[in-house]
């Protein structure tokens, strides 16, 4: 489930997102255990990571984001075309990015 991110957040978020490229393709298989752990990965290091799904369909897009989202516990910050970006908080205090007073 997305955690709700107040409208700031986000668009600090998406400024940041942009110059990204995706960390972690899915393939025909889709959403296997391998990709969520890599995913999972990419969140604990980077606390914000593109992903590129290759989904048939937007629907199936949709699911498959929301449900990385619930398993990682993480929010899904945009969706353009078969990529999302996703954000996690890392839990300890002492490693978490500022996005809102980080300026590019």
């Amino acid at each position: 489930m997305d955690k709700i991110l107040d409208s700031s957040l986000r668009q600090a978020l998406k400024k940041q997102a942009h110059h990204l490229k995706p960390i972690v393709q899915s393939g025909a298989a889709g959403i296997s255990d391998a990709v969520i752990a890599e995913i999972d990965r990419a969140l604990q290091d980077h606390e914000l990571v593109k992903i590129k799904l290759a989904s048939d369909d937007r629907h199936a897009f949709n699911n498959e984001v929301t449900q990385v989202c619930a398993t990682l516990e993480a929010t899904c910050v945009q969706r353009i075309g078969r990529t999302a970006t996703i954000y996690r908080q890392h839990p300890d205090v002492d490693k978490r990015r500022d996005f809102l007073s980080t300026q590019r």
